[in-house]
C-alpha cells in the first residue's frame, strides 16, 4: 500500500482543519452581521417612533439638539444655528 509521507499528510491535515475553522468563523461573522441588522431596524423604528411623540409635543417644526436637549424652531430657510 502506498502512503504520502507523514509530513505531508500533517500538513494536509492541518490545512484541513484551518479550512474548517475559517468556514466556522465565516458562519459566525454572517449570523453576527445578520443580528446587527436586526438590530439596527429596532433602532430605526424606536428613533421614528419618539419622534413622532417628541414632533407632537413640540410641534413638527421643533428642532432637538442631539446634544444639549435645546429645542429651538425651524428656520424658514431651512437652515439651523
Amino acid at each position: 500500500m502506498k502512503k504520502i509521507k507523514d509530513e505531508e499528510l500533517k500538513s494536509l491535515q492541518e490545512l484541513n482543519t484551518e479550512f474548517n475553522q475559517v468556514k466556522t468563523q465565516l458562519g459566525d461573522l454572517a449570523l453576527q452581521k445578520h443580528s446587527l441588522c436586526l438590530r439596527v431596524d429596532q433602532i430605526k423604528a424606536q428613533f421614528q417612533s419618539l419622534e413622532a411623540s417628541l414632533m407632537e409635543a413640540y410641534g413638527k417644526d421643533a428642532v432637538i439638539s442631539l446634544e444639549t436637549g435645546e429645542i429651538k424652531e425651524k428656520e424658514p430657510n431651512g437652515e439651523n444655528k
